[in-house]
């Protein structure tokens, strides 16, 4: 009896001794360093590695040191200018002093949370719409520059603050693209002005070109006619300087018909035209369609001909 006691007794002791050795014994990773409690009060940070304490005497808390990123919810935020907005944010933080952020606040995560919502209200209150869609940079730093100021007695450093998203009410949308719009209408209509201003400008020169040489512009007309004549129009319009050169081709054979007829002797020898027959019309050609003299052609040479094939 009395040794089955004393097994029991060893037996309790032994296990006794593990539970007390496996409290004692406390590994601290890389990433992190330990924040060493004894009796409450506190005796230092401890490196990583494996550390022994005294069980029920001595409490030992892990601290990370890596970056929390902690994304900051959407805050309904009235602008400067009166326009409502939902800002949600970002931001990345790291202990860099273990016992204080142990010792001077409870939550570090839950502090950060709390205060970088307020600043964000506070931040993008300070600015109107225009500024909030444009200068997110300087927003950013200015949120960061004050969470800094009041985490850092926290042991706490805020690395960075970023803007997420920016929700704006639907008539702004709307309102934003037709500005959007009509800047683009003006921009395409100042673009088109100074393209006529170029136009213009090298049609006026080109017509000082052709007014210093009159055969550029005839055969600038030629040119036209060629381009016309590849699409097979059946109408062709003549411009007015050609329309007067076929009049004076025409009085110029008109003349030359009337100054060989009293040359032939009767009309069994008059040549019959077997090309063309060129009739000019003048202002008075209705009055005496058949009487027609060499000076009566003379003066419809100004006006256009129709040429008879």
């Amino acid at each position: 009896m009395s040794s089955t006691v004393v097994v029991v007794v060893v037996v309790v002791v032994v296990v006794v001794l593990l539970v007390v050795l496996a409290s004692s014994v406390r590994v601290i990773k890389q990433y992190e360093l330990g924040v060493l409690f004894r009796l409450g009060r506190v005796r230092g940070a401890r490196e990583p590695g494996l550390r022994v304490i005294i069980p029920f005497v001595e409490v030992l808390r892990r601290v990370s040191l890596r970056i929390v990123t902690m994304p900051i919810q959407s805050q309904g935020i009235i602008t400067r200018d009166n326009v409502s907005v939902d800002v949600s944010a970002v931001a990345y933080f790291r202990v860099t002093d273990a016992v204080k952020s142990v010792v001077a606040i409870e939550n570090v995560t839950a502090a950060i949370d709390q205060i970088a919502q307020t600043t964000l209200r506070k931040v993008v209150g300070q600015h109107t719409l225009d500024e909030t869609l444009s200068e997110t940079d300087r927003i950013n730093i200015d949120i960061r520059e004050i969470l800094d100021v009041t985490t850092v007695d926290w042991g706490v450093e805020v690395t960075l603050v970023e803007l997420k998203d920016i929700q704006l009410p639907d008539s702004m949308k709307r309102a934003m693209a037709r500005q959007a719009e009509a800047e683009r209408e003006k921009r395409a209509k100042i673009i088109s002005a100074e393209g006529e201003s170029l136009a213009a400008a090298a049609l006026g020169d080109a017509s000082d070109i052709m007014m210093a040489h009159p055969l550029a512009l005839q055969l600038r007309n030629l040119q036209s006619l060629v381009e016309l004549g590849v699409d097979k129009n059946t109408t062709v319009v003549f411009p007015a300087p050609l329309m007067s050169t076929i009049g004076e081709l025409g009085s110029f054979l008109a003349r030359e018909n009337a100054a060989a007829a009293p040359a032939m002797s009767g009309p069994a020898s008059r040549p019959v035209p077997t090309a063309s027959v060129v009739e000019a019309t003048s202002t008075d050609a209705s009055a005496e369609p058949r009487n027609r003299t060499p000076a009566a052609a003379t003066n419809g040479a100004s006006t256009p001909a129709t040429v008879k094939p």
